[in-house]
């Protein structure tokens, strides 16, 4: 079980103020299903990790994969993405006109 409560400290956690209901909501990028939300940001944060806690024992206990922390992760720095061929045609045109490539006029898009 130590695994698993070591884990909660490695996913990444998001917290936002909603100001209609004057509180903080916590969620777990790993685990987006899941929501918590308290007074402070601290409190959200104790929430969504006790949340989270409750999940990943459940996801064990089902004998399920534990999904892997982002920080734990290996990213390329390569992103494949699908699209229309009217729309790569746009971009391919666009990045002529400016001068630069397709890859780097997407990123500046970004």
């Amino acid at each position: 079980m130590k695994k698993v409560k070591e884990l909660v400290n490695k996913y990444s956690y998001h917290i936002e103020y909603n100001p209609e209901e004057n509180i903080y909501i916590a969620r777990c990028a790993e685990l987006p299903d899941l929501m918590a939300h308290g007074n402070t940001q601290e409190k959200a944060l104790k929430e969504i990790k006790i949340a989270v806690l409750g999940a990943l024992k459940w996801i064990k206990k089902e004998k399920e994969c534990l999904p892997e922390p982002l920080c734990l992760h290996k990213f390329s720095g390569q992103l494949r993405i699908r699209m229309s061929p009217e729309k790569h045609k746009k971009i391919a045109i666009e990045s002529l006109l400016q001068g630069t490539s397709m890859n780097q006029f997407i990123i500046n898009k970004l």
